[in-house]
Parts: structure tokens; C-alpha cells; sequence
């Protein structure tokens, strides 16, 4: 396994009083998995905690209102993407058109 990377599930809930958020969870997965969770990962949700607290939210909303605006951003840059890519099919379909026949003569 060593340096494999798994994709897994974290559950976000109020943490116990001086528990990082997913300290159970990363606890679990060093026993029973034999891993570990990205630091860069357990950073990330600290940073979330102490904005949470410093105003008056909950972990829970801001990692839903977090994931959301990230989720919605990706839409809508695939979107301008999709539109993007639209013209230049169509102009690669010319160029193809344009080959085939110069290909034929």
C-alpha cells in the first residue's frame, strides 16, 4: 500500500472541544486502513473550523457553503468551457471537411 493514494469519505460534525475535526476519523484510518489523511487535507479543515468560530457558523455550513461555491464555480466554468468548445468544433469540422476533399483531388 505504501504511498498509495485511496479515495474515502469524511464526515463533518462538531468536533469534541481541542479535537481537530477529523481527529477520529484520521485515527481510524491509520488502525484499520493503515493510512493516513493529507495533511494539506487536515490543514484545509482546521482553517474552515477557526473561520466557523470566528463567525458564529457552523463547521458543517461552511464546509457545505465551501463545497457548494466550489461545485458551482467547476459548473460554470465547464459551461464556458462547453461554449467555448462548441465554436471550435464546428471550425474543426471545417478543417476536417476542407482535408477530405483536398485529400480526394
Amino acid at each position: 500500500m505504501g504511498g498509495q493514494m485511496s479515495p474515502f469519505t469524511i464526515y463533518i460534525g462538531k468536533p469534541e472541544k481541542g479535537h481537530h475535526p477529523l481527529h477520529f476519523q484520521a485515527d481510524w484510518v491509520t488502525k484499520v486502513r493503515s493510512g493516513a489523511i493529507p495533511p494539506e487535507v487536515m490543514d484545509s479543515i482546521t482553517q474552515l473550523q477557526q473561520l466557523a468560530e470566528k463567525n458564529n457558523v457552523s463547521l458543517e455550513d461552511l464546509c457545505v457553503y465551501a463545497l457548494g461555491t466550489e461545485e458551482e464555480q467547476r459548473l460554470l466554468e465547464e459551461e464556458s468551457s462547453e461554449e467555448g468548445d462548441t465554436e471550435l468544433d464546428d471550425s474543426e469540422e471545417e478543417i476536417e471537411e476542407e482535408e477530405a476533399v483536398s485529400d480526394g483531388e
